[in-house]
């Protein structure tokens, strides 16, 4: 006859030991987060902020102290030339204009159907919603140079060439705008905008009174976004339009340097353009930049 002999843990007289953290000030943990926090950032930081500060000190250097093999990062003086050759050699207040024109139309319009159409996707019923948004979507993968020919048969076609509104009409629909605000619609509380309904208020109202307000931060980020994508185009503004009294900085910018050649004397003045170009954009993102972390996070986490 034989026993089978079952073992039986012995119980634990003791917790588990903590595993030892690093010291804060030890070497492994100095080590960690230099290597993998201060490192990076400091690289990603350079490779943005580099190319900026080289463009902006070269629109202040003279043209012997760009072009020279004897490289000098300060300019030896505050040469301003630079700009009033820039502002002077193109019509550069007209592409200020048709910039600002084509920006706040073309942003504003982008903007408004953005919260329109998300609104609709979240709060309104309709048959096939959902495969709306999936389109939706699907255009948000498409690369924007795919629509170019097509775009440009058509609004030639109507003729829109040379118009500022052939510049505006193909960019109006926004995707990621969309997107975004659908995102944040969603994680708002339902029970507020059945109160609002009840109260008899329509979807107008609850929009522009209930949604609208507190979507705030969204609604700017989304406002940014397209600020500097329609401030910053270049290929459509390019191709629908050959004459500088419809063409936008960036274009003018191309008519620039047509205009002062391949020599390097034309450097400095390059540089100041580009400076003034880009200049817009920097205050606008002074402006707007408390709303953007608030904006692109709200709509991550949803009830």
């Amino acid at each position: 006859m034989s026993t089978t002999a079952t073992s039986v843990p012995a119980p634990a007289t003791a917790a588990d030991p903590i595993p030892a953290r690093d010291r804060v000030f030890s070497k492994a943990n100095l080590a960690k987060t230099i290597g993998g926090g201060y490192l990076p950032l400091i690289l990603a930081t350079l490779i943005v902020f580099l190319p900026l500060a080289w463009m902006v000190l070269s629109s202040f250097k003279t043209p012997g102290e760009i072009v020279t093999t004897d490289l000098k990062v300060l300019p030896a003086q505050l040469y301003t030339q630079n700009y009033v050759e820039a502002m002077t050699t193109v019509p550069f207040a007209q592409f200020f204009l048709n910039s600002a024109i084509v920006t706040f139309v073309g942003s504003a319009i982008k903007v408004a159907l953005a919260i329109l159409t998300a609104y609709a996707l979240v709060f309104v019923r309709f048959p096939f919603k959902n495969a709306i948004f999936i389109l939706i979507l699907v255009a948000l993968m498409v690369p924007p140079q795919v629509a170019i020919l097509p775009n440009y048969v058509l609004i030639a076609g109507i003729g829109g060439k040379n118009t500022l509104w052939g510049i505006i009409l193909p960019g109006l629909g926004t995707a990621f705008g969309t997107f975004l605000l659908r995102q944040h619609f969603m994680t708002l509380p339902s029970s507020i905008l059945e109160a609002a309904e009840i109260d008899g208020a329509g979807h107008w109202r609850r929009l522009w009174r209930i949604v609208a307000p507190v979507s705030l931060p969204s609604i700017a980020t989304v406002a940014l976004v397209t600020i500097v994508n329609e401030w910053n185009d270049y290929i459509w503004p390019l191709i629908i339009t050959d004459r500088p009294e419809t063409m936008t900085l960036p274009v003018g910018l191309t008519l620039l340097q047509n205009s002062e050649g391949n020599t390097g004397s034309g450097w400095g003045i390059l540089m100041a353009g580009a400076v003034l170009v880009i200049l817009p954009v920097l205050v606008v993102f002074a402006m707007l930049q408390r709303y953007i972390v608030a904006g692109l996070t709200q709509g991550s986490v949803s009830n």
